[in-house]
């Protein structure tokens, strides 16, 4: 029996040791949108003592992922790339939200804007192709 689309970036999530190990946390899902956030932490910082570019990187493919999902199909990425605006620190809240409407092809498209409250840190553009396996 196929998943609701609410409950399969739930399930994404707790199949996903790495997205687990980074303490994100899914703030809201619905068919096409998920917006998830995360802290920074110590081990997530560079030698300069930023946050690691891959790590706003990995919470925007989160996002991304997430959403592509809901529409009950696996989807995976096929191509992404993401714009740092700011730098991020030891103890920044960060939010990622996207927001997947299309689905009338296998491709779907999506930037998925990265924030510090109410500030533009990335700006994530992703491809995503969706196939036939239903989520289950």
């Amino acid at each position: 029996m196929p998943l609701s689309s609410d409950k399969i970036p739930h399930k994404m999530l707790s199949q996903d040791a790495y997205s687990t190990w980074l303490g994100i946390e899914i703030l809201e899902s619905e068919l096409g949108r998920c917006k998830v956030a995360m802290t920074i932490r110590k081990e997530m910082l560079n030698s300069m003592g930023k946050a690691h570019g891959g790590i706003s990187y990995s919470l925007a493919d989160t996002a991304f992922g997430f959403a592509a999902n809901t529409h009950g199909k696996y989807a995976v990425s096929i191509e992404t790339s993401i714009n740092h605006i700011e730098a991020l620190e030891e103890g920044d809240y960060l939010t990622a939200e996207s927001v997947i409407e299309n689905v009338k092809n296998k491709l779907g498209f999506n930037i998925i804007e990265v924030k510090r409250g109410e500030e533009l840190v990335a700006l994530f553009k992703g491809v995503v192709y969706r196939t036939q396996k239903d989520w289950e």
